[in-house]
């Protein structure tokens, strides 16, 4: 009995992440924290210890044409890629892919680990915009970047791990749920009305006022 359990747990730890999540019951989905992808995904990818997340060179994939074996959320793709120095001697890196480039907006922030309060990643926020900088045309395309960083032990390669959604999907599927709400709202109020005026009407009736 512990064998087969073992086996079984093996076999369960082996299946692609993907597949796991295509199996879930409706309503639910892959949907880490920044702790989890930061400590979780990407230090074991930096490791070599990560198989579950697909990698991404993003200088010849747009963000429309991201594979669906990186779709793990209903509109959301995540992914690993390898940093690519603008540079060979400096820091600055490279994002432009062939019809555009990702540019980063904000500050980065800090991922923290919530036990401690430590530092443990960073995540920067990009748009992307079709053209060449700097007269691109921003689209609704963002992106989270995650990278190790910590004070005192810098990451020893440029894996990073992204996070892609389409900003325009996210704002209609919420708009359209509050028009669903709105709907019924006005649905409920209508049927609330319809029957205080049936009541009126019976109350008239049991008068006999009208006869």
């Amino acid at each position: 009995m512990y064998l087969e359990n073992s086996i079984r747990s093996s076999s369960f730890r082996d299946m692609e992440l993907r597949e796991i999540t295509f199996a879930l019951p409706p309503g639910f989905k892959f949907h880490p924290n920044d702790h989890e992808l930061v400590c979780h995904y990407l230090a074991r990818k930096v490791s070599d210890q990560e198989r579950t997340m697909v990698e991404v060179d993003l200088h010849i994939q747009e963000p429309w044409e991201l594979p669906d074996a990186a779709k793990l959320g209903a509109d959301e793709w995540y992914f690993f890629s390898f940093r690519d120095r603008k540079y060979a001697t400096g820091s600055r890196t490279n994002r432009a892919t062939k019809s555009g480039y990702w540019k980063a907006t904000g500050k980065d922030r800090e991922v923290s680990d919530p036990m401690t309060g430590a530092a443990v990643g960073m995540r920067k926020t990009l748009v992307f915009y079709r053209g060449r900088a700097p007269n691109g045309s921003k689209t609704n395309w963002v992106m989270h970047e995650f990278r190790l960083e910590t004070p005192r032990s810098p990451p020893k390669e440029d894996w990073v791990l992204c996070r892609v959604f389409e900003k325009r999907k996210a704002e209609r599927d919420q708009a359209r749920e509050s028009a669903m709400e709105e709907e019924a709202l006005t649905s409920s109020r209508w049927r609330e009305e319809e029957w205080l005026g049936l009541l009126s009407e019976w109350e008239t009736m049991e008068n006999g006022v009208g006869f």
